[in-house]
């Protein structure tokens, strides 16, 4: 390595721990989002409290968890960049991770959306959809931790990698539609 190695190395180490943090706090949200779904079918009461506290939870672990985790990520990330004298930047495989990056900050966007959205309005958002949506992250992080292993191997084996992930994508969400469609049951 031609740059600071020691730095880069314990930024990605924090880079790391805070991806880890991000995604738990994004898979988790979703799932209150689900649950403050599936309170609607309670009694007015019962649903009255679940829902207010699923809605104070959603804050907290937004404000205290995924916004902070994702800021610290992100720095780290940029400092990674510039720790490496901008050479990542010139590998290809770095394109790639950048264009999951996009799609996860796309991703982020409508996820404090849809936060927003609950706290005025509930959820307008089926089940189903909200579970679909929750596989979203799951897509990302498969997509990102393969090109940063594979790094520039990722071209020799690409097609069977794509076929690979498209097989995964429908077994990850053929799985969401058949327990949603055993929960109605």
């Amino acid at each position: 390595m031609s740059y600071n190695s020691e730095i880069y190395l314990i930024t990605k180490a924090i880079h790391i721990i805070f991806m880890v943090s991000y995604f738990a706090g994004i898979f988790y949200l979703i799932r209150i989002f689900v649950y403050h779904k599936d309170a609607e079918g309670k009694v007015q009461i019962e649903k009255e409290i679940l829902q207010k506290q699923y809605i104070f939870m959603m804050k907290r672990l937004w404000n205290i968890i995924i916004f902070p985790a994702g800021i610290i990520m992100l720095i780290s990330g940029i400092t990674m960049i510039f720790a490496s004298d901008f050479f990542i930047l010139k590998q290809s495989w770095f394109h790639i991770k950048l264009s999951f990056l996009l799609g996860l900050a796309v991703y982020h966007f409508i996820t404090w959306k849809k936060l927003k959205s609950i706290q005025t309005k509930g959820i307008l958002s089926t089940s189903l959809q909200l579970r679909m949506l929750n596989e979203v992250s799951s897509v990302i992080l498969f997509g990102v931790v393969f090109v940063v292993i594979l790094k520039q191997q990722i071209y020799q084996i690409w097609i069977p990698l794509i076929l690979g992930f498209i097989v995964l994508i429908i077994i990850i969400f053929g799985i969401v539609k058949l327990v949603n469609s055993k929960k109605k049951k």
